[in-house]
């Protein structure tokens, strides 16, 4: 087993933080010490202070690595909180072990296999250029210098961006990739009949970059089962955990304190 590096802080139920392109668990840093019970947030493999190792870098890596990161901490009773990437994780992880799940929480989470129409036209175009072989690399480098300049550091070099951009190149658009759009049609057949599972959206007024536009809100509403919607009206773009962390904690406790024991 490859060991995944993770932050494991506090006491009782667990809550797993999950990040997602092209970040790490540090992406958590300003909304895990408000929030309360036992933290924890993984370093995807390949990323962050993770290890490397030669694989593919797809879907179905980062879920088994995943799980058997859950297995070696023997957790149970889990609540998950995932955004981008992090949040097609904790939902594919909760819908094939639902008996040790408390609740779901998601802010700009992959949740539903897209068509190019339904993508933000600025994020299309960008995410056309991920998707053909050799024009990525410059758009994972904007990516990173759109970010604090501790993730650059993370991945200073093209080998060490290898599963950002596998990461970007997996946006399940246009049908494609097929593999990715299986795994998350998947889920969301348990997310629209899990009803005894609790879960949370949280949004924000949209700014640029902002991937949950209003009709992909809508479509969450309804189709995923014992969903609650927080919107704040207060701008984000797509890193609401960088751009509005005071909000998500905040916003995460209350509900929290509400889940059944």
């Amino acid at each position: 087993m490859t060991e995944l590096s993770y932050v494991d802080i506090g006491t009782g139920a667990p809550v797993v933080f999950l990040h997602g392109n092209p970040t790490s668990s540090h992406l958590w840093r300003n909304v895990i010490p408000a929030v309360p019970g036992r933290r924890l947030a993984p370093d995807l493999i390949g990323m962050g202070a993770s290890p490397r190792p030669p694989i593919e870098y797809s879907f179905d890596d980062h879920a088994r690595y995943l799980d058997e990161w859950f297995d070696a901490l023997s957790l149970d009773d889990v609540v998950l909180v995932g955004h981008d990437w992090g949040g097609a994780l904790a939902a594919d992880w909760a819908s094939r072990h639902p008996g040790r799940v408390r609740g779901l929480a998601f802010t700009e989470a992959v949740l539903k296999p897209m068509t190019w129409a339904e993508f933000p036209p600025a994020g299309a175009e960008v995410f056309r250029a991920l998707k053909t072989p050799g024009a990525g690399e410059p758009v994972i480098d904007m990516f990173l210098k759109s970010l604090p300049p501790e993730y650059e550091g993370m991945y200073p070099t093209p080998e060490s961006r290898i599963p950002l951009l596998r990461w970007a190149s997996s946006m399940p658009l246009g049908g494609e990739p097929a593999s990715v759009v299986s795994w998350i049609e998947s889920f969301d057949r348990w997310l629209a009949s899990s009803t005894e599972v609790p879960k949370l959206l949280i949004t924000f007024d949209p700014a640029p970059g902002t991937m949950l536009t209003p009709p992909m809100i809508a479509w969450m509403r309804s189709n995923f089962a014992a969903l609650e919607v927080a919107h704040h009206q207060a701008t984000a773009g797509h890193h609401t955990p960088e751009e509005q962390p005071e909000l998500i904690a905040s916003t995460l406790t209350a509900w929290l304190a509400r889940l059944p024991v």
